[in-house]
């Protein structure tokens, strides 16, 4: 392996799992990639100041309303700018259309706080997702990574990881506990994975 797969990291908020990955970088859990640039689509996204705090590059992209188009393509041209070959969606708020994931195949990652396809798809993101599996009264949940496709949560699952839920949980205090024993931990590790399997292929990434 020559070298690292050069990845970029997407928010749109507080950026927890994005300090998951970046203390697994610095712990030696993610030696097959870099973080080199972190994308968000909020201006005032805590993430960013994450990023800042250690050295990484941001990079703000906002998306109004119909201009879908033009959105992915200033994303396409930052990626390109900072010769990006897999991208981690880190709580990212944005769905991305088929003409985008479809240049990205097998190179985009998400967390997804709930076992896919329980609690998955349009509408289920954040909070909702842990008030749903409550209302629902399942007795375990968790959190999936897998890769992005043009279907919302419908790419091939890499990582799941159960979680119990507990008497007198709420929403809150779920999606804690989702957090702490599921995500961060499958997040780098799923990280890992695939940026070791692109940096193995030893391709300077093409498909833009």
């Amino acid at each position: 392996m020559d070298s690292k797969t050069k990845i970029a990291v997407f928010v749109s908020g507080g950026g927890t799992n994005l300090q998951a990955l970046i203390d697994a970088e610095k712990a030696g859990k993610i030696t097959s990639g870099e973080i080199v640039l972190v994308v968000s689509d909020k201006e005032d996204a805590y993430a960013l100041e994450r990023a800042k705090n250690n050295g990484i590059k941001t990079a703000v992209i906002t998306k109004k309303k119909g201009e879908q188009e033009d959105f992915e393509n200033r994303l396409l041209a930052v990626l390109a700018e900072n010769g990006i070959q897999m991208i981690i969606l880190a709580g990212f708020m944005c769905i991305l259309s088929a003409a985008f994931t479809s240049k990205w195949p097998k190179r985009i990652i998400n967390i997804h706080p709930s076992l896919i396809p329980s609690f998955c798809g349009k509408g289920c993101y954040g909070l909702h997702v842990h008030e749903k599996a409550l209302a629902y009264g399942v007795k375990v949940t968790g959190a999936t990574v897998h890769f992005v496709n043009e279907i919302p949560d419908g790419g091939e699952i890499i990582f799941q990881k159960a979680v119990e839920i507990e008497d007198g949980d709420t929403p809150e205090i779920l999606q804690r506990r989702v957090m702490e024993q599921a995500e961060w931990i499958l997040l780098p590790r799923a990280a890992e994975k695939v940026a070791k399997e692109i940096a193995e292929k030893g391709d300077n990434y093409g498909h833009l």
